[in-house]
């Protein structure tokens, strides 16, 4: 990497840890806690197989209770940590740091969040990735904070200077009002060492609540190859806004002028929660670890679709699938409810205090 070069890690690249936020009880997952929890310990067991586990916990009482829990699960304790941090929501992904290295110095940007422009209280939670810095859960890390409303889950990178994302979120005025497409495009490029943006301007999965994040919709697997949501009924509502995302995907192109290899992942059978309102559920929220790949699956047919096609893309990494379907209740998925964190390479530079 040369000097002065900035750059915005891949999900794909080696990790030190993931970051996790238990559910509480005073939070909207009160009434489906036992339910969401069961998800959550089958993360920390997945996760913590392969590398460290960060969770962030109400207190200390909570800390406990979490604790007891993965432990009656006969999960090792050793690679897990845990912090007591009050939060508003466990939706980490979209208000935990970004990770970059910066002229070999790791870098954790700290965007600010507003509750996905305003929707939902988000005070503690925009607090929480520099109270976690304070804390010294990153201790090789710098934390730089940004005076710019982002959430992780709104922007996807190829570790190549690429960044897609989409318009209907970021160019929404409950974000940064004020802010030309232009003065958004080149606030991203600086702070997120970019040299392009790739913007989809179509496609939307029913029940997300975020504007359109681009982890619901379309995921770099490496700077070649895109897997995203596709529709294949035409009795769906999504097959029109799908398929024109997927026009859409035909006509980028990867840094070298070529193609993207796409591959489409199907959606499941339409889910709705009890006031009948239908559950944002996507393959693509899926997260990339160390060694291996975590997939959200629905108890549907088209699991073994999306886990097969899913495996093509990630060679020498274990496809495991996860049951998701109690996080749809508060319109997330398994990407929405973690953040990696980088292995810092080993340069023999750390961050500055």
């Amino acid at each position: 990497m040369k000097r002065g070069s900035y750059s915005l890690l891949p999900e794909w690249a080696p990790q030190d840890c993931v970051i996790l936020t238990w559910p509480h009880r005073d939070s909207d997952w009160a009434p489906w806690l036992p339910q969401v929890e069961m998800v959550y310990s089958e993360l920390a067991t997945r996760i913590s197989h392969y590398e460290d586990l960060l969770i962030i916990c109400q207190d200390t009482q909570h800390i406990e209770q979490i604790r007891q829990r993965l432990q009656d699960d006969t999960l090792g304790p050793t690679r897990i940590h845990y912090h007591a941090l009050p939060t508003n929501d466990t939706w980490v992904r979209d208000y935990g740091p970004i990770s970059l290295i910066q002229d070999q110095q790791a870098v954790l940007l700290n965007f600010a969040f507003n509750g996905w422009g305003a929707k939902h209280s988000a005070n503690l939670d925009n607090q929480v990735s520099q109270r976690l810095h304070q804390c010294g859960a990153f201790p090789r890390w710098s934390l730089k904070p940004v005076d710019f409303v982002l959430e992780g889950g709104s922007i996807d990178g190829d570790g190549d200077g690429t960044i897609m994302t989409t318009t209907a979120c970021l160019l929404n005025s409950n974000r940064n009002p004020g802010y030309s497409r232009k003065q958004i495009e080149q606030l991203l490029l600086r702070q997120l060492g970019a040299t392009r943006i790739l913007w989809l301007e179509q496609g939307h999965i029913i029940g997300d609540d975020t504007d359109g994040h681009i982890d619901m919709l379309a995921r770099f697997c490496d700077p070649q190859t895109i897997a995203y949501a596709n529709c294949e009924n035409p009795e769906d509502v999504h097959f029109s806004p799908l398929h024109a995302m997927e026009l859409e995907l035909r006509t980028l192109r990867t840094r070298n002028n070529t193609p993207y290899q796409l591959v489409p992942l199907p959606l499941p059978a339409p889910l709705f929660n009890p006031q009948g309102q239908r559950l944002p559920a996507s393959y693509a929220n899926f997260l990339i670890i160390n060694q291996a790949v975590l997939v959200p699956v629905y108890d549907d047919p088209a699991d073994a679709q999306a886990l097969t096609r899913l495996a093509a893309c990630f060679p020498g990494r274990e496809i495991i699938a996860i049951p998701c379907r109690p996080l749809l209740l508060q319109q997330g998925s398994l990407h929405c409810a973690t953040m990696q964190i980088p292995l810092i390479p080993d340069t023999g530079a750390e961050a500055e205090p």
